[in-house]
């Protein structure tokens, strides 16, 4: 078989990081290279043309995931002319819905790969993109009475319990609960 050309290669790439962001926040980090790389629709082997191991695409993948959710604050901001009060609103309203909650591939890092950072214990490169993201994410949440941190962690929680429970009708109380509780301030 012939060699790829360098923008295959490079499509290849970015297909198997794409894939691979979605499959740890849906799977967590110790899904394998075979599964991931089958699930891109290319070959195991593909993989170390592409990447040095596979903590090299945890990284890459864990810092396309947090770009998704920092474009995804941008673009609410943008919708809501930078009316910073209505875009958070959208997204509390948007985190903490049945949908979130039964997507977590398209879902929230921070959810999806907490666990898996806690068990990690390393300090590599997807735990400062991880450290980042939840700080960039509090920042975002913050308003003049509710501090970001806090907000931020009631809608994890929520989001996690809720989906612990998913199937059950304490699930969406959960989401509602804690849906009411942060915008009843805003």
């Amino acid at each position: 078989m012939g060699r790829v050309s360098q923008a295959q290669a490079q499509e290849n790439r970015r297909r198997v990081v794409e894939t691979a962001s979605r499959l740890l926040r849906e799977q967590g980090t110790h899904v394998s290279v075979a599964d991931l790389m089958k699930a891109a629709g290319l070959t195991h082997g593909g993989f170390y043309k592409q990447f040095t191991s596979k903590e090299a695409l945890v990284d890459e993948a864990t810092a396309h995931a947090f770009g998704e959710l920092a474009r995804h604050h941008k673009d609410g901001l943008d919708q809501h002319a930078g009316q910073r009060d209505a875009a958070q609103r959208a997204l509390i309203d948007t985190y903490l819905s049945a949908e979130h909650r039964d997507s977590a591939a398209d879902g929230c890092p921070v959810a999806a790969l907490a666990t898996d950072m806690a068990r990690d214990g390393g300090e590599g490169e997807a735990r400062r993109v991880y450290t980042q993201g939840v700080a960039d994410f509090a920042d975002f949440l913050a308003t003049k009475d509710q501090d970001g941190f806090t907000r931020l962690c009631t809608m994890l929680g929520a989001l996690v319990l809720s989906r612990a429970t998913k199937g059950s009708p304490l699930s969406d109380e959960i989401l509602t609960a804690a849906r009411e509780s942060l915008t009843a301030a805003n």
